[in-house]
């Protein structure tokens, strides 16, 4: 949970502090900057810089940015009216400008809302979805989310399966050691048939199906097929024992005559559309797209044969009114009167679908407006880096005092640095959405090692050990590397106790898959919990406590990750509180195939 403190009553979290605090001083280092800039004549892009207050505010608090841009605006007109009264033209001009202020807030709050509101629209869908919903930790397992479909469908409350571990719910060992087989393939999985166990300790059985969000989170989807599993193994004995158990299914279940209907129950009658007198005799293939019949005739031509795995496939449905429906099948061959038939299981997951294409575009439109926020951003930072440097540089023309001097070298640091993070923020969304390709080389290690270290000058930082035999060579993209093991080095001598030490090593093996190169500090060192912490790029990354006076690694450390899981390979962190931590770069020594040369 977040922390918070109080100011005189007003309370405040830690992340809205740093937010106030950059605002307050993006803004100040405007008026400062323009107020200097009008004084001296340096030129017309004074403007500009008040749009990083205003856009960095009206992101995060839509309300009060727009406030923020009025009183920017009102600012920036007084000091044009003071500095070039009686100028019409640029009173006129400063006008224009301030109100253009208040038009970009509006425009940056309006969209920001827009998609605020689509989050809650998505919330909306997961927690009324038919299928039960689990967002759960890949490392740790805890369940972060669970919608009132799964804590009913296993008799806890949502609260009470909120603070279990998702591996726990399994109903036995091999259950739960296959689960981890399939997660740790590193694939989306679909109709993953598993049983859990209920609050009471009962067998429930359910299909998952889960995909990755992030790094870190996985959702997966539950569908209840315990009455439909169970009439799966009744099957056999007769129709009416099997037929009680799914007139109660909440998914549809028909009995077929190879694809004429013999028998529907109510569920299926809902997802189609007919009555259960209308489907019966009915042809199950007219209900199908046009687009998959093809593909539904080849999946009934396996009804012929036996085989005692149901087969699965999912296709798309037109109902009686004329709406699209998606579902998957499981077909289960029968006995049915004497006679072969088919059991069929359809289960509607046309809402899960949905959603799961919602969250995509989501996360499409926020990887395009971080792109087009950055890309705004970033054009305006040379010429406000020239200025500043050049008020720097030459004091004595400017008429700059030492207190004005310390003012803009570290407006002119505080630019830089805002440069630098806009240039990770594209660089980070291009890795997320879009094809990185590697540019391969075969390169001497201990020459990537000592040319890193020599251009970030962190010989004069730290002393720095390397234990890197002579004739190891990699075949990676050497300048991606280069930039992983720069991150790394330079976050072990920022966060290093004095004496600073930092011990670049080796440590491959000829029987191991993976070249491990290895970089330890002597630094404060990362808990357990915050480990995941990080490498997420987003401000939970900078929030630790032990770190925090440091400055935090920012977004390197994500870019650093990307970098080397283009590779085939992963970077794992060992460390100990107030001994220092080790940081390991897992490259394969051999090339994935993917990326061979054609």
């Amino acid at each position: 949970m977040e922390q918070r403190f109080s100011i005189r009553g007003f309370h405040i979290s830690n992340t809205d502090f740093v937010r106030y605090t950059v605002i307050a001083s993006l803004t100040i280092s405007s008026i400062l900057i323009t107020a200097i800039a009008l004084t001296k004549n340096a030129g017309a892009l004074y403007p500009q810089l008040f749009y990083f207050p205003i856009l960095y505010a009206t992101y995060f608090y839509p309300k009060r940015g727009i406030i923020l841009s009025g009183i920017c605006g009102v600012i920036y007109e007084c000091l044009v009216y003071f500095s070039l009264y009686p100028d019409t033209l640029a009173l006129w001009s400063s006008t224009g400008q301030a109100i253009l202020f208040i038009c970009v807030a509006l425009a940056v709050g309006y969209f920001t809302n827009l998609i605020r509101i689509s989050e809650a629209r998505y919330r909306i869908i997961f927690e009324n979805s038919l299928l039960g919903i689990i967002l759960f930790d890949k490392n740790q397992f805890t369940i972060r989310l669970a919608n009132q479909q799964v804590a009913a469908m296993l008799g806890y409350t949502v609260e009470e399966i909120s603070h279990k571990v998702f591996s726990d719910l399994f109903f036995s060992i091999d259950l739960k050691r296959r689960f981890f087989e399939h997660l740790g393939s590193g694939e989306n999985i679909k109709n993953f048939e598993t049983c859990f166990a209920t609050k009471t300790g009962d067998p429930h059985w359910v299909i998952l199906s889960w995909s990755r969000i992030d790094d870190v989170i996985v959702s997966c989807s539950i569908t209840d097929i315990n009455a439909e599993k169970l009439a799966r193994e009744l099957a056999a004995d007769s129709s009416t024992q099997y037929q009680q158990l799914t007139e109660s299914s909440p998914t549809g279940i028909v009995i077929t005559d190879h694809t004429k209907i013999l028998y529907a129950n109510p569920a299926f009658s809902r997802f189609i559309g007919y009555t259960a007198e209308e489907c019966i005799g009915r042809n199950i293939t007219e209900s199908v797209m046009e687009e998959d019949k093809d593909r539904f005739v080849t999946f009934t031509g396996k009804w012929e044969l036996p085989s005692p795995v149901p087969d699965r496939a999912e296709f798309r449905f037109i109902t009686k009114e004329g709406e699209n429906r998606r579902a998957v099948l499981y077909f289960t061959p029968i006995i049915r009167n004497s006679l072969p038939a088919g059991l069929i299981n359809i289960v509607d997951n046309t809402e899960w679908e949905e959603y799961r294409e919602r969250v995509e575009q989501t996360r499409e439109r926020r990887r395009e407006m971080m792109r087009a926020v950055a890309h705004e951003l970033r054009t305006p930072l040379q010429p406000v880096l020239g200025y500043l440097n050049l008020l720097l540089q030459d004091r004595t023309s400017f008429g700059v005092t030492d207190e004005t001097w310390q003012i803009l070298d570290r407006c002119a640091k505080s630019v830089d640095r805002e440069r630098q993070i806009i240039n990770q923020m594209m660089e980070l969304s291009v890795l997320e959405g879009e094809e990185t390709n590697l540019d391969y080389s075969v390169f001497p290690v201990l020459g990537m090692v000592n040319t890193v270290i020599a251009n970030g000058g962190y010989t004069l930082k730290a002393e720095i050990s390397i234990d890197v035999p002579q004739d190891l060579i990699f075949e990676a993209d050497r300048q991606k590397l280069s930039y992983v093991l720069d991150v790394l080095i330079a976050n072990g001598v920022n966060y290093s106790k004095p004496p600073k030490k930092v011990w670049i090593t080796y440590r491959g093996s000829p029987s191991l898959p993976f070249h491990r190169l290895a970089i330890q500090d002597n630094g404060v060192g990362i808990t357990e919990a915050q480990l995941d912490a990080i490498f997420k790029p987003d401000d939970e990354g900078t929030s630790l406590s032990s770190r925090q006076n440091a400055g935090g690694p920012g977004l390197s450390l994500a870019i650093a990750k990307k970098y080397v899981q283009l590779h085939g390979g992963y970077i794992s962190v060992d460390s100990i509180g107030n001994i220092g931590s080790t940081f390991t770069i897992h490259i394969p020594k051999k090339r994935p195939e993917k990326d061979q040369p054609s």
